[in-house]
């Protein structure tokens, strides 16, 4: 029996991973000057302080997320050994859970037999990127575990539990939007039979409009937005105004040019220092969401939901004007449902790899000079290489747009 017939060695093998890192970077943490945690962690956890003295996490300064990560951070504040890593390994059990799920995912709607199930689910589940950044105190892992979730329940059906997954991932962070249209273009899709025996239309734009809106979509959602809803409302109640400022407008107006992987990351630091004019940062959401929230969706969704998913969210993170190494998680957790059919499983798969890797490497270059040596390499060098990086990010988005696009419609 091969290693993938085996659940237990492949979920093993992935908390065992995952523990290693988590003891490598207490010993990195305690005797290194380069820290294996996290600056965000350190916010998470000062705001659970605040929480658990009963006052706001907004009181500590950059805390931009729900109350609710502070809320489940909690066991760090307790006085006991040990337990400051107790959101590390939650967020690490959640990188597991969410490849437990994609497996399940395979099988279930794809009809894909349990062991190639969990071969292609270790692509998120020993993949040692996504290893390192959850038990480097990132809290993405929670975010993609919802995600595959949504896409488990959209795929089973579970229209109830898919509009509350929506509406709490769209809660604790804004992006998860974007699959709403997906979703809903997924839903109530005709059958290929039916596609055949369509007749030409001779119908009044009222009654196709109609058509369009079915009782599963307006189920979906009314469950979404009713969630979204109602936890807002609560964490206004509660909190008030800096909640809708530091969880929802800050990302708008938002200006990070530090570990910026994005294009815009120069003309943003230009920008913060009042180099620069204009408001180009709300520009950037122009190209951004139309081929995100619209293009994709409309074009991909009815030939693999999850496959126009990962399009999206790998469009909105390139496309971003803030582009960090956690938000690479977003649409590698999709690559498990993408591959089976993709051409990625030829010798094109580890070119697109290296030259993906090699690109990022090269950012990484510029900005350790930048941030550890204090070297100036704004220009040309860091400009350069985010231009680079985006370039080659577009290329292999177009990659997966043209393996998508050659699937028939579901």
């Amino acid at each position: 029996m091969s290693l993938f017939g085996r659940p237990s060695l492949v979920y093993g093998s992935a908390i065992a991973l995952r523990a290693i890192l988590l003891v490598y970077g207490a010993w990195q943490d305690a005797y290194s000057a380069v820290k294996y945690t996290d600056i965000d962690y350190l916010v998470f956890t000062d705001a659970a302080r605040y929480v658990a003295r009963g006052a706001s996490p907004y009181a500590r300064d950059t805390y931009r997320y729900t109350p609710l990560l502070a809320w489940m951070l909690l066991p760090t504040t307790w006085a006991v050994p040990g337990f400051f890593a107790f959101g590390k390994v939650l967020f690490a059990l959640s990188d597991v859970l969410a490849g437990w799920l994609i497996a399940k995912s395979l099988m279930s709607a794809y009809g894909m037999r349990p062991a190639l199930a969990r071969k292609y689910a270790c692509v998120w589940l020993l993949n040692p990127m996504v290893a390192n950044i959850s038990t480097r105190g990132s809290s993405e892992g929670l975010l993609c575990v919802l995600v595959v979730a949504l896409v488990w329940a959209v795929l089973s059906r579970r229209i109830t539990l898919a509009g509350v997954l929506l509406g709490l991932a769209v809660h604790i962070k804004i992006y998860p939007f974007i699959y709403g249209l997906s979703m809903l273009w997924w839903l109530d899709r005709p059958s290929q039979t039916q596609t055949r025996q369509r007749q030409p239309p001779k119908k009044g734009l009222l009654t196709e409009t109609a058509a369009l809106v079915t009782p599963a979509r307006v189920h979906l959602t009314l469950t979404a937005l009713a969630t979204f809803s109602a936890l807002n409302i609560a964490m206004y109640i509660h909190y008030g105004v800096p909640f809708i400022q530091h969880t929802y407008l800050h990302h708008l107006t938002r200006i990070d040019h530090r570990h910026n992987f994005s294009p815009y990351g120069t003309l943003l630091y230009l920008s913060a220092a009042g180099d620069a004019a204009g408001h180009f940062e709300a520009l950037a959401f122009i190209p951004q969401l139309f081929l995100s929230v619209v293009a994709i969706p409309l074009v991909l969704a009815r030939r693999s939901l999850p496959g126009a998913m990962m399009a999206q969210t790998f469009a909105f993170v390139t496309f971003n004007k803030v582009c960090t190494s956690q938000y690479f998680l977003w649409y590698l957790v999709f690559l498990p449902f993408y591959l089976p059919r993709s051409s990625l499983h030829s010798r094109l798969g580890v070119i697109v790899l290296a030259v993906w890797v090699g690109a990022q490497a090269a950012w990484l270059q510029q900005g350790y000079n930048l941030e550890f040596l204090g070297i100036s390499t704004f220009v040309p060098g860091l400009f350069l290489a985010g231009l680079v990086f985006f370039a080659v990010n577009v290329w292999i988005l177009g990659i997966v747009v043209d393996d998508l696009g050659s699937l028939p419609c579901s």
